[in-house]
């Protein structure tokens, strides 16, 4: 007998295991994080110009640029969440997040020390090359980044590396071109390839440093220059942060596999002892 009817069962997860929820700064919530935002972004920054780019209307929090994304950041990873990468975007529109009609800041992409934005293509291209050989073009997430004053970068600001950001190879970004989300690469959050066939469309540019966007109609663009602007359809989205912390799925991944070793060790010693049973020894 073949069931047609597709069973749903609960999952068998521990109640301390939570999965990742992804969301814009709404409500209550994106109030208090906006506060936070504002007095730091004076405070801490002086209140540059790059920075006084967010406001809350309609229940949302609207505007985005680099900076802003990552000073958000700094501020929510204190409570465990952080900005999303351009991986979690992908997968929240394949779990039917609805983004059309906004924008998002999810990354930098640097493709030489050159203008545009040559002043921060150097000194992205530096701390990048620390750590590993630098190959063009690259995608940092913005969540791998702290924002530090410096006062002679045209804004004022300039990135800091941290220590876990990924940096990502992506000869992609060298190509403009059409594909579909069947295409993506959720590892990266990057089409692995482009052509002229599919529903949405990857710009790009060849030098400097620029932004990474998801963009109102679902395209990404690579080769926005302009690090500072901002308007009324950006949204700063957010994740949270436990997207069960590894640490916790690691200890209940090894729970497991000491339960299952247990387990055999049983099956294994009961056999040992039936076989001398059976073979009278």
């Amino acid at each position: 007998m073949v069931i047609k009817t597709e069973f749903r069962g609960t999952p068998l997860v521990p109640k301390d295991i939570k999965f990742p929820e992804v969301g814009m700064l709404t409500g209550n919530f994106g109030k208090e994080v906006l506060a936070e935002y504002a007095g730091r972004a004076k405070t801490d920054y002086g209140n540059l110009s790059a920075l006084n780019v967010l406001n809350y209307s309609n229940d949302v929090v609207n505007g985005s640029n680099p900076f802003a994304v990552v000073l958000v950041n700094q501020i929510i990873r204190e409570n465990g969440m952080r900005t999303v990468t351009p991986s979690d975007i992908e997968k929240a529109l394949q779990a039917g997040v609805n983004l059309s009609g906004t924008y998002e800041d999810t990354a930098l992409v640097l493709r030489s020390k050159d203008d545009p934005n040559s002043y921060l293509a150097k000194n992205v291209a530096d701390q990048i090359s620390l750590r590993q050989k630098l190959k063009s073009p690259v995608m940092v997430p913005l969540a791998g980044f702290d924002l530090v004053k410096d006062a002679s970068s045209p804004h004022g600001l300039a990135f800091k590396l941290r220590d876990e950001a990924q940096i990502i190879y992506a000869p992609v970004l060298n190509k403009d071109g059409n594909f579909t989300s069947e295409d993506i690469d959720l590892e990266t959050g990057l089409p692995k390839k482009v052509g002229t066939k599919g529903n949405r469309h990857l710009y790009v540019r060849d030098s400097g440093l620029s932004r990474l966007c998801l963009y109102w109609n679902l395209n990404l663009r690579s080769d926005n220059d302009n690090l500072a602007d901002s308007n009324s359809d950006g949204r700063v989205c957010v994740v949270s942060g436990g997207a069960t912390s590894p640490k916790i799925l690691n200890e209940y991944l090894a729970s497991l596999q000491s339960g299952r070793d247990a387990q055999i060790a049983q099956v294994q010693e009961r056999y040992a002892k039936a076989e001398k049973v059976l073979l009278g020894k």
